[in-house]
């Protein structure tokens, strides 16, 4: 069990690292305006919707400038705080990786839906967010572990602070 999570830690680690660069910097450009961000950063986007397909990034509808910024403002700093707590083994990291995960799975679900129903969404598209997807499930997963516990000592007392009956 433990070679497990350990696998599924790296690549948590991997995914937690891509959010904390890439969402302010090309995920931002959505629904901040663009002279923020230098011309390469601009650039690389554009070919992204281009090359993608991306009708989301290039329309920008009303669901998708609001999930970007529930990302900036809710995942991209839980992104940070799970890099930290997976690197140096918080207790807290279980309930934080739930948290992200179970937020980031609500997000792609939308997207996905809508890329479903209006029939709009590319298979490249559709493969650029299916990971995603997937990732967050993950960390759902992962989230609902429980770290594993050596002694139980909740509802015990030490045998000298029992009282004395007489």
């Amino acid at each position: 069990m433990g070679a497990i999570v350990n696998l599924i830690d790296a690549i948590l680690f991997l995914f937690f690292i891509v959010i904390a660069i890439f969402a302010p910097l090309l995920d931002g450009q959505t629904c901040l305006p663009e002279h923020y961000y230098p011309k390469v950063l601009a650039d690389l986007k554009s070919w992204y919707s281009i090359e993608f397909g991306d009708y989301l990034v290039v329309e920008r509808p009303y669901f998708f400038v609001g999930l970007v910024w529930m990302e900036l403002l809710l995942l991209w700093p839980l992104s940070v705080v799970n890099l930290f707590g997976l690197t140096y083994g918080k207790s807290w990291f279980n309930t934080t990786c739930l948290i992200f995960g179970v937020s980031m799975f609500s997000s792609m679900v939308a997207i996905m839906s809508e890329m479903i129903g209006s029939r709009r969404g590319s298979e490249k598209m559709m493969m650029m967010y299916f990971p995603f997807m997937c990732l967050a499930a993950l960390a759902v997963l992962r989230g609902t572990f429980s770290p594993p516990s050596k002694t139980s000592i909740i509802g015990k007392r030490p045998a000298l602070a029992r009282k004395k009956r007489a």
